[in-house]
């Protein structure tokens, strides 16, 4: 048996590599074609530059569009892998020889694993790592960034502000940073204090943000003004500042992020997203596992005219398994029956599709 399962596994792996080329080139291509005018902007740097700038942006992303598509690229591998078999009456034989059709997708199955086990390395080691040139846009890439920051909480509480950070130089200018510390309230805070300065600078030997001319006010009016040389914030770094400002920043944390994050979250909106993140992190794995077992004993079919219709209701039932999971990932955070409930949308499709996948694999013939 060992001969057929690495038969099995080689035709997988190769339907695999070109199911990975296919579609994660198609998302490339259709973003740089809604994007080569920003690209093109930079024109006068040179064609170099523009082509080291598209290779640099997309080298980047497609970690997240690997980890957005996974599943659907196992489901595409399984179809061409096992279409292969079937056109060439390999499926029949081996049937035919008394080895099992369950005992046949084996060897699939271990390797879907296999790459879900890749997603989820890829969303929960590489993408934090590299989070803050995700959240960077187009135009970040050879423009001098720099924006306004308004109310952006740090670690300990505190919420900073500055008309103004420079991405270049790591700095604020003008920044106020409002002080405050958890109330005997839940999700409540008290305002301690303020650190108004020139300057902020990160300093990346200290960790800490060097103050121009920085000065703390307290709100107890018996304390009296104190001058301050630096601000050390537990997790607001520069590259937590770029990634923050991107809208579902979220998707681009670890799960222990996420639960620091979840910590310092006292907003009902905002700790729905967190929980839905969470509970989604979860999820997502078995519900790309459960794409394939849903797709499999339709694509188990043994005469070659019937290929292509087992090929068009597994890719139905993919697409049913992915809608579903997208647009529970919308109500997750959304008030429906008067409640917010991102545990019951996060588990939904796995309590749907989970069940179907087991009863196909069960009545599997063979």
């Amino acid at each position: 048996m060992r001969i057929l399962d690495r038969y099995i596994a080689k035709s997988f792996l190769i339907g695999y590599v070109i199911s990975f080329c296919v579609l994660i080139g198609l998302r490339v291509i259709i973003d740089l074609f809604v994007n080569l005018d920003e690209f093109a902007e930079h024109v006068d740097l040179g064609a170099w530059s523009v082509a080291k700038n598209i290779v640099t942006y997309y080298g980047v992303n497609m970690t997240l569009y690997f980890r957005d598509i996974a599943g659907v690229i196992i489901v595409v591998a399984a179809a061409f892998s096992l279409g292969k078999m079937v056109r060439a009456n390999e499926l029949v034989a081996m049937i035919a020889s008394g080895v099992s059709a369950k005992r046949i997708v084996s060897p699939i199955l271990i390797l879907a694993l296999f790459f879900t086990g890749l997603s989820v390395a890829d969303q929960e080691l590489l993408i934090p790592r590299i989070s803050d040139k995700l959240a960077r846009n187009v135009n970040d890439l050879t423009a001098k960034a720099f924006y306004a920051i308004w109310f952006m909480p740090a670690g300990d509480g505190a919420l900073l502000c500055s008309i103004r950070y420079d991405v270049e130089t790591q700095s604020f200018h003008h920044p106020t940073i409002i002080t405050r510390r958890p109330s005997p309230k839940p999700g409540v805070w008290d305002v301690t204090g303020r650190i108004s300065a020139d300057l902020a600078t990160y300093n990346p030997q200290t960790g800490e943000w060097d103050l121009v001319n920085g000065l703390y006010v307290s709100t107890d009016s018996s304390v009296a003004p104190k001058p301050v040389a630096s601000y050390h914030a537990l997790d607001l770094l520069p590259k937590d500042i770029a990634i923050r400002r991107k809208s579902g920043y979220n998707s681009l944390l670890s799960s222990r992020q996420l639960a620091a994050l979840a910590a310092q979250q006292s907003k009902m909106k905002d700790m729905a997203q967190l929980l839905s993140q969470k509970h989604f992190r979860i999820t997502d794995p078995i519900i790309n596992l459960t794409m394939l077992m849903v797709s499999l004993p339709v694509l188990i079919c043994r005469d070659p005219r019937t290929m292509k219709s087992a090929v068009l209701v597994s890719f139905g039932l993919t697409a049913a398994c992915f809608v579903t999971t997208f647009v529970c990932k919308m109500f997750a955070t959304e008030i429906v029956f008067e409640r917010v409930m991102p545990e019951l949308w996060a588990w939904l499709p796995v309590f749907i599709f989970l069940p179907i996948a087991f009863i196909e694999l069960d009545s599997m013939k063979t």
